[in-house]
């Protein structure tokens, strides 16, 4: 049997399965709610595809940390297409595929936040900011725990990460 790895948060206990069921239900809700598709969940090997677009929160307060969403620039606009339900290609420009994909991140990281105790009304969120291009790397200053999860949004992988500072 596997011990369940657990780590004190801000008064909160961060169980692992927990927050990682928690952090896929919160994806798949806000995909089902905001892009009219449902995503599923796939090993972490399937995130090794283009991922030039990243959206990111910051948390702060009981939970400090970042919450990510990357993907392709395809992937993030065939997001921004679905939300304002015009057809792929005739949204309006750039900016409005990356506040697609910055709305998103900011609804994932509330639902998550929303699941667990005690974390609604003492966490806020930063505005979402988004980073685009084929050669960065990103680093959070979140040194404890992370946790990620591919899930699989019109068969491309969109990798979701939330990495808390304890």
């Amino acid at each position: 049997m596997t011990p369940v790895m657990t780590t004190r948060v801000a008064g909160s206990t961060f169980q692992r399965d927990e927050w990682s069921s928690a952090l896929y239900e919160a994806a798949a809700e806000v995909f089902e709610l905001m892009v009219g598709e449902s995503v599923s969940r796939q090993d972490d090997a399937a995130a090794d595809g283009a991922n030039d677009t990243t959206a990111m929160v910051g948390l702060a307060g009981a939970l400090c940390g970042v919450l990510t969403v990357r993907c392709s620039a395809s992937s993030a606009a065939a997001i921004a297409s679905k939300m304002l339900g015009e057809p792929l290609g005739s949204t309006s420009g750039a900016d409005q595929l990356l506040d697609a994909l910055g709305e998103i991140c900011n609804m994932v990281a509330g639902n998550f936040k929303a699941r667990i105790a005690g974390l609604q009304e003492k966490c806020m969120l930063s505005v979402p900011t988004v980073i685009t291009g084929e050669d960065y790397s990103l680093r959070s200053l979140a040194d404890n725990e992370r946790l990620e999860l591919c899930v699989l949004f019109q068969n491309q992988p969109i990798l979701v990460r939330l990495e808390v500072h304890a």
